[in-house]
């Protein structure tokens, strides 16, 4: 686990989830070389298996912006990134960075960050009081059709959107980007020609397609400040096994999840002790 503590207030966040990915298909994408973007950022260029606080984007998220990322799949306890201080915590370290809030969204904002929601799926669309309650925790939100399911260019625009904000907020300010990836959900049989119904080959599909869209993303992230990244899964989805279809159902392909953190750093401030 990184040391939060040392690095909130120093760097920006960047808090990716990439929705319903199944972990098999995430390593699947990975060994056959479609997702270059990530695999060169993964460390040991590998996604790390965790188990999914929750079984459907909701209860996942909450438990998510709660402190509670996904878990190592090996016997615990195991000390988290993040959370929000409550008694009798096993899982808190010197490590973890502790806010005295109700989530981790409006801890960071207490420590001067602006905090910004990129949406994707439905629970983030601000269209009723239930698709508001997450994006509200933001001090800037934003959802559009355009960054949703139906749209096969979806990553595209949500990075592009993403670059946006980054290049119109405050290098001196610290910036916490979340961004729900929706491409991956349902349907992703779009990202296959002729394919009509969605399966592990067509989220393979998509997968390699938000791929693609990330490189500026993180160019833009280089260009600003050092970013502390956290890229995972929700959920997965399950395409017929032992006769079970999509989520919010107890299954090995819902609860195992891809996890990964890391750290990349600030190209300016590597040019700037070169030029020194």
């Amino acid at each position: 686990m990184l040391d939060a503590n040392q690095l909130i207030g120093t760097h920006d966040v960047l808090f990716i989830t990439l929705d319903t990915l199944r972990f098999d298909v995430a390593v699947d994408a990975l060994e056959s070389g479609v997702t270059p973007c990530l695999q060169r950022l993964l460390p040991g260029r590998r996604w790390e298996q965790r188990h999914s606080p929750g079984s459907f984007t909701y209860a996942a998220h909450a438990a998510f912006f709660a402190g509670f990322l996904p878990t190592p799949i090996g016997p615990g306890p195991h000390p988290r990134l993040f959370a929000a201080e409550f008694p009798g915590s096993e899982t808190t370290s010197a490590e973890t960075c502790v806010f005295q809030s109700p989530d981790i969204v409006s801890g960071l904002a207490e420590r001067g960050y602006h905090t910004v929601c990129i949406g994707g799926v439905g629970f983030f669309n601000k269209r009723t009081p239930l698709g508001s309650v997450f994006p509200s925790l933001f001090e800037e939100s934003h959802w559009s059709p355009a960054l949703g399911v139906t749209d096969a260019a979806s990553s595209a625009n949500q990075v592009q959107l993403a670059v946006s904000i980054i290049a119109r907020t405050e290098r001196s300010r610290r910036l916490f980007l979340f961004i729900n990836i929706s491409a991956l959900h349902q349907p992703n049989c779009m990202y296959v020609p002729e394919a009509t119904e969605d399966s592990c080959l067509t989220q393979r599909a998509a997968l390699a397609y938000v791929d693609s869209c990330l490189p500026p993303l993180f160019q833009a992230l280089r260009r600003r400040s050092p970013c502390l990244c956290i890229v995972c899964s929700d959920h997965g989805t399950a395409y017929g096994e032992d006769g079970y279809h999509g989520h919010r159902l107890a299954h090995p392909v819902i609860w195992n999840v891809p996890y990964a953190e890391f750290v990349i750093p600030a190209d300016h401030l590597d040019e700037e002790l070169h030029a020194n």
